[in-house]
């Protein structure tokens, strides 16, 4: 493995990523998938692939607008799916069945009118099984869709966290990353939010575009924290095809990566300077803030139950989805797919990755690296009976030759502030060779 040529190659938000997945020949059962599995902490997460507009940097499986009767076909189907999906988990191998946090995501959630959200909570509640009002519940949102009678349904169905994708509180930067919008409007919706009293606000900013100073990279901090809100998302600018910024941009090069470094680093040191925790590189949270995770529950072990197409599903053994595209007629073509199945439609699994132990290893690790508290090295080795280093000597190497790690004299193995910084080249090099060359032989549409 050679040296990362980029602090950019990638954010690192599952493992393997989707772009790694294929058909499956065999088209396993959930029911069997799930019958060993333990049950007891899992997550749900229903996703709803709609938005008002697509921003320029956004390669999610979303798709613009519903034609009329659209997004009542797709609720009808997730239903379907859910049932479906619950009938699954009902075997008694694994024992019952817990969610421990539960999110709705997209695309924007809010997209769905409050009458339409009613019936995604219900989905959630009386098709999967989840109690929505005792565990954590995230959903994502946006500033023209977050409404006085949108947000009073999702707090009073139990929502504990309401993202906002800001991205920016300066116009010309919202314009130049294709995301329409006015500060007036972001900061109406922000008194909204703060009005129907979630318990914990998150807000997401973009460092990196074109145009953008540390001045108006502070200034778009700044007016952000005049909201206190408790969670803070910094996330850096990526190009990526297909979208509508990697139509009209240039490659991204090493003055670009200096500039986001430099961004990064600033708004880092503003966040801590202003009484904020660093949870991951691109996380920072208020001390006292409500957690928004089980305390039993861990994305390194713990099962994820994925509801709608752009959703994803974990086992321990296999990772699955529906079929995954970025070009908007690809996406509209899937999301037709899945509103026309009949609910034995959703009994198995039909794009996925499976994991064998060498990629469960390297996903703890990646995920317990990845976060600033690290990784305790005692509980790596009672999962899998060997120490990470005797696991990935030349990765963890490397990283410690750079400065990018603390090699875990004290018992957990964790990036330095320098590491934290390259966070992005960090997980791509823990990458297997095969899910290297499988991501690369994917064909993007």
């Amino acid at each position: 493995m050679s040296g990362p040529t980029t602090p950019y190659e990638s954010y690192v938000y599952a493992y393997p990523h989707k772009t790694a997945y294929r058909a499956l020949p065999e088209r396993p059962a959930l029911r069997d998938l799930w019958a060993e599995q333990p049950r007891h902490a899992l997550s749900l997460y229903l996703h709803v692939p709609f938005c008002e507009v697509r921003c320029g940097f956004c390669n999610l499986f979303t798709r613009i607008g519903a034609p009329e009767g659209l997004t009542t076909a797709y609720l009808d189907a997730l239903e379907r799916q859910a049932e479906a999906v619950r009938e699954a988990l009902g075997g008694s191998g694994g024992g019952p069945v817990r969610f421990a946090a539960a999110a709705f995501g997209g695309g924007t959630p809010t997209f769905l009118t409050a009458c339409e959200l009613e019936r995604l909570c219900d989905i959630a509640e009386q098709g999967a099984g989840a109690d929505l009002r005792a565990v954590p519940l995230s959903v994502e949102a946006s500033p023209s869709t977050a409404t006085a009678d949108r947000l009073r349904v999702l707090v009073d169905r139990g929502a504990t966290r309401l993202s906002l994708g800001v991205q920016s509180f300066v116009a010309e930067e919202a314009r130049s990353a294709v995301r329409p919008q006015s500060r007036a409007d972001v900061e109406a919706a922000l008194a909204r939010i703060r009005d129907a009293a979630v318990p914990v606000l998150n807000m997401d900013l973009i460092y990196g575009i074109d145009g953008q100073t540390e001045d108006s990279w502070r200034y778009s901090l700044d007016a952000a924290l005049a909201w206190r809100p408790e969670e803070l998302y910094l996330y850096p600018l990526y190009v990526r095809p297909l979208t509508g910024l990697g139509r009209r941009q240039e490659e991204p090069s090493a003055q670009w990566d200096e500039q986001r470094l430099r961004l990064y680093r600033a708004g880092r040191d503003h966040l801590l300077a202003a009484g904020y925790e660093q949870v991951s590189m691109r996380m920072f949270r208020l001390p006292g803030a409500p957690a928004q995770g089980a305390d039993d529950h861990a994305c390194q072990t713990d099962g994820m139950v994925g509801l709608g197409c752009g959703a994803r599903s974990y086992t321990s053994e296999l990772h699955y989805s529906f079929d995954y595209a970025v070009d908007m007629r690809e996406i509209r073509a899937i999301v037709d797919d899945y509103v026309r199945r009949p609910g034995t439609g959703f009994a198995r699994a039909e794009y996925g990755r499976w994991i064998d132990a060498g990629e469960a290893r390297r996903r703890h690790l990646l995920q317990s690296l990845l976060q600033a508290r690290g990784m305790a090295v005692a509980e790596y080795r009672e999962r899998f009976g060997s120490g990470p280093w005797e696991d990935f000597p030349a990765e963890l190497g490397r990283f410690a030759d750079r400065g990018w790690l603390d090699g875990g004299a004290s018992g957990v193995l964790r990036l330095t502030p320098e590491g934290l910084a390259h966070s992005d080249a960090v997980g791509p090099a823990l990458f297997s060779a095969d899910v290297r060359a499988a991501m690369a032989a994917y064909a993007r549409k």
